[in-house]
């Protein structure tokens, strides 16, 4: 997964806009206003920060080298994952969409 496949894959979720807040160098996706990931665009390999439920981060850690608490991120709630071929591109999306799903804002049920 490059830099432009992890963008396809964010901008097609729903309410998501993408920016350069923190400079030209991180691409940061948000959902209404929220970020829910990050992703270097000069550092190979490629890498990017994304939201992760506090107990589902500390197993991912533990079980892959790739993984690792968030760069610049509160470590509770933040991964940094590196693309090194260790996770297979449906694990990768599992982990952008897990962060998604936490970020977006909750419908309330009528």
């Amino acid at each position: 997964m490059n830099v432009e496949e992890i963008r396809t894959h964010c901008i097609a979720k729903a309410d998501v806009e993408e920016g350069f807040p923190f400079g030209e160098q991180t691409l940061v996706f948000k959902v209404k206003g929220k970020i829910f990931l990050l992703a270097s665009l000069t550092d190979q390999p490629v890498h990017f920060n994304a939201k992760c439920d506090p107990e589902r981060a500390i197993e991912l850690r533990e079980q892959y080298d790739c993984i690792t608490p968030g760069y610049h991120m509160n470590k509770k709630h933040w991964n940094t994952v590196v693309i090194n071929n260790t996770l297979s591109l449906k694990q990768l999306k599992e982990l952008i969409d897990h962060s998604y799903d936490l970020v977006k804002p909750k419908t309330k049920s009528k």
